[in-house]
């Protein structure tokens, strides 16, 4: 097959997901498939999830559409901002939850829900100190005290811990994201207060309230600082490529450029930097990677599958990267087969 294979253990990411469900508690978990689950694929992981998941977390509402075409029912809470009418009209058609980051992201809401007669549902984003998205603490308070919609109903309140490794740093965002669940509570009423992803759910105790909200973790992976026992989470993704040919070095190079081996023994693997590889390898005995192949001195037999991928921090430390970006990328242009064990 031309196409590499990704196989992805579906049971493996529901393991992941009852991992964390335990730690939470009774409280909610929202599972993160934005970028596709990671790679994994967004329709089928929350397929696998619906028993386990109470939310759902999207970057875009083009995502979002995605998730509700493929057969999601459960809720769906996008990420990003709503940035034109458009975006508001179909998530509000699709029963989307909006993230409102600041008073002009409130206001498009309300403006178009008047002009096309709509209700909407939004979560509020607090700016606790990553200063990506949210509201600052001040103007909160500012927005709190303007004329408020009917047309949007405010269900929730949520930040993000920018470095949750970092006992002191992590703390002094939570004691801010108090204020703002507090102010919100006095404006809103009851709200689902959400501050921890994979690493806030285990950095303390305090900082799962109502929902976490589980990515990386689903799939197999901790963000850089943490650490559970070996064994308990496990890895959900292999990928899998041809050897399309097997020949003799006469003479030149391997790939473009000179040929790095001893051995004149060369195999061409069907996968390069265009299916999500790193152009500068991090496979072993690899030079650097053509678009939609690589060379190797590794003995193999023409029409061998072999393995390119299977541990995204092994992958992504050889590239000086993290293993989130290593997993949106690992499985483009590849066949997706899911498997159970």
């Amino acid at each position: 097959m031309q196409k590499n294979t990704a196989v992805i253990r579906l049971d493996a990411i529901r393991n992941n997901a009852e991992v964390f469900s335990r730690l939470a508690g009774v409280k909610r978990l929202c599972a993160v498939v934005k970028a596709d689950a990671y790679g994994h694929g967004a329709a089928a992981v929350a397929q696998t999830l619906h028993r386990t998941a109470d939310f759902f977390a999207v970057a875009l509402v083009e995502e979002g559409a995605q998730l509700r075409h493929a057969g999601t029912t459960g809720e769906i809470l996008v990420l990003t901002p709503a940035l034109c009418e458009e975006e508001v009209v179909r998530g509000a058609a699709l029963e989307l939850i909006f993230t409102v980051g600041d008073a002009a992201d409130y206001a498009l809401l309300v403006r178009t829900c008047e002009k096309y007669d709509l209700t909407v549902r939004c979560h509020i984003k607090a700016n606790t100190g990553m200063n990506r998205y949210g509201f600052a603490y001040a103007g909160f308070c500012r927005f709190l005290n303007g004329k408020l919609s009917d047309r949007v109903a405010v269900e929730g309140i949520y930040s993000h811990f920018y470095r949750p490794e970092d006992v002191l740093t992590s703390h002094m965002q939570f004691k801010l994201f108090e204020k703002f669940c507090r102010a919100g509570k006095a404006a809103f009423g009851g709200l689902i207060r959400h501050i921890a992803a994979t690493g806030g759910a285990l950095a303390a105790s305090e900082y799962r309230l109502d929902m976490v909200r589980i990515g990386i973790g689903l799939y197999g992976y901790l963000p850089e600082g943490f650490a559970l026992p070996q064994g308990i989470l496990k890895q959900a993704m292999r990928v899998y490529a041809q050897v399309a040919a097997v020949r003799r070095r006469t003479y030149g190079g391997a790939g473009y450029g000179v040929c790095p081996y001893g051995g004149s023994l060369l195999s061409t693997v069907r996968a390069g930097y265009a299916d999500g590889l790193f152009r500068s390898g991090g496979i072993k005995n690899v030079n650097n990677l053509c678009m939609d192949a690589y060379l190797t001195a590794e003995s193999h037999k023409k029409y061998d599958n072999v393995c390119i991928f299977s541990d995204a921090n092994a992958y992504a430390a050889a590239q000086g990267t993290i293993s989130y970006e290593v997993l949106a990328d690992a499985g483009r242009r590849a066949e997706r087969v899911y498997v159970e064990g």
